[in-house]
């Protein structure tokens, strides 16, 4: 299978016209989706080749999310843009009672393949309300599943099985990930939706990342082996609901060692759940005790300075690995 270099963007893009050839029923709703093409080109062009089934809405994420639990209902296969998932708060009554829970309530004679796309993360000085990271709120919802890509090849792969999977599907996407280029596999490509991905071995200790947080501990991890001799096995998540345990579970026993790292606020985050899971299977196997990086507990700032104090950067995952690593008098040696 022959690979292009394509953006985030241009491949998510492909994701919908795939599937909504494929599927009549396939169908998006959101802002500025038919004018703009999507705030980030993700929609580009798709009102020429698909007319009405690419509709331009009101500014409420009530009402989108609302109509799209009614149009899974009854058959279709609706695609919700939420513009940034900043705004899914009010959103919370229509995915917390009724789409996470429809499939359950009627006893799984109703099926609810609705696919909601919410652009998440910092944008730059975008401030407190457009630059946020909230996938851990919905970690506590059962009846949904939510996935993360992390480069434009499974951004399109987790798409196209959103699309495709019976059950509702929230599909945080990166602001930051849009314009990132990448190798793309030509013809149809379809990421499972349950299983996180060993994207470079290692035997010294496993970081476990997601979204575009992943580039910056890939990074990080050539940076540590060439300066420390230290083989990082990195671990993209894909999936928060479920969370691959077995992926996770099979690498720690095999590094002893796990730093989860992500740039959603730390306290609350998707790290202190699989930290809690590794600790409570895995005790015997640690060698040093599970370590997060991640945001600092305060609402985003848009001081260029102020912001980049809040986020995690690539020296904080440095100093975390060799602390891990490394005993603490150790690491004031190096």
């Amino acid at each position: 299978m022959s690979k292009r270099i394509l953006t985030f963007s241009e491949a998510t893009r492909e994701a919908m016209i795939e599937e909504m050839r494929a599927d009549q029923e396939v169908f998006v709703f959101g802002e500025d989706i038919v004018k703009q093409g999507g705030i980030f080109g993700q929609f580009s062009n798709l009102k020429e080749e698909f007319g009405e089934r690419v509709r331009d809405t009101p500014i409420s994420e009530t009402a989108l999310v609302g109509a799209g639990v009614g149009a899974a209902l009854a058959g279709a296969k609706p695609v919700i843009d939420l513009h940034f998932a900043d705004f899914i708060g009010i959103t919370m009554d229509e995915i917390l009672n009724q789409m996470a829970k429809a499939r359950y309530m009627f006893g799984g004679q109703a099926e609810l393949p609705l696919v909601l796309r919410a652009p998440d993360g910092l944008m730059k000085h975008g401030a407190a309300q457009h630059s946020q990271s909230l996938e851990a709120l919905f970690m506590g919802i059962p009846g949904i599943r939510v996935v993360i890509p992390s480069t434009p090849a499974n951004g399109k792969g987790l798409l196209k099985a959103a699309i495709q999977d019976p059950n509702p599907v929230i599909y945080f996407e990166h602001k930051g990930l849009f314009p990132v280029t990448g190798e793309v596999p030509e013809g149809e490509i379809y990421t499972p939706l349950d299983k996180a991905e060993v994207v470079q071995t290692g035997s010294d200790v496993t970081i476990v990342s997601y979204s575009l947080m992943l580039t910056k501990v890939l990074k990080v991890a050539e940076y540590v082996k060439a300066k420390y001799g230290i083989r990082v096995e990195v671990i993209d998540l894909r999936s928060i609901v479920p969370i691959d345990t077995e992926t996770i579970y099979q690498s720690v026993k095999k590094t002893g060692r796990l730093i989860i790292v992500h740039e959603a606020i730390k306290i609350g985050g998707v790290g202190g759940e699989i930290a809690a899971r590794v600790v409570e299977n895995l005790w015997e196997y640690l060698e040093a005790p599970v370590l997060r990086v991640g945001a600092k507990f305060v609402p985003v700032p848009f001081s260029p300075a102020m912001e980049s104090f809040v986020f995690p950067d690539e020296q904080e995952i440095i100093s975390t690995i060799l602390k891990s690593v490394y005993k603490k008098e150790a690491v004031l040696e190096i």
